[in-house]
Formats: structure tokens, sequence, C-alpha cells
């Protein structure tokens, strides 16, 4: 796959994750959730491999699902890295 190849489907599969990732994570900026979805497109695509995944001669979907999953994770840890996690424990005063 090219590198824009990379980087359109990282914008999905990153907007998918934000999307299926638990609680509110509708607050990291577009630029980290595009990163969270090319790391989520890299390594998911190597997960997939290292637990015996080939590819298929269509669309494969697991490894898209893999994918997915895996930018869902980026998207939390990088919510609760940036302190942008809404979703959480609440400050009392």
């Amino acid at each position: 796959m090219s590198i824009v190849g990379i980087l359109l489907a990282g914008i999905i599969i990153g907007l998918l994750g934000k999307f299926v990732a638990p609680g509110d994570k509708d607050n990291i900026p577009i630029w980290l959730t595009i990163v969270c979805g090319v790391g989520g497109v890299l390594l998911g695509w190597y997960v997939y491999a290292a637990f015996g995944g080939s590819g298929t001669s269509g669309v494969d979907w697991v490894r898209w699902l893999v994918a997915i999953a895996v930018a869902a994770v980026l998207v939390v840890i990088a919510s609760t890295v940036t302190g942008r996690n809404s979703g959480g424990r609440k400050a009392h005063l």
C-alpha cells in the first residue's frame, strides 16, 4: 500500500476507531485521530499477521476489523495521555 493509501485508510480507520472507542473521545484533535488511525492500520496489520492471518483474494474484512480495534485502543490511550478524557472520574470539590 502506498503512503497516500495508508494516510487515507488512517483517516477512515481513525474516525471509525474514535466512533467505537468507549466513552466520550470526541475531544481529541483531528490530527491525533489521524495519527491513531494510521497507527491502527499499520499495527493492526502486523497484529493480524502475527496471529496467522493471511490475505484473501478480495477484501480482507478481518484485517480491517483488527485495524479498527487497534485504532480504538490508540484513541483511548491518546485521550488518556493528553488529559482530554471526559468520560471517567469527576473531580470532587
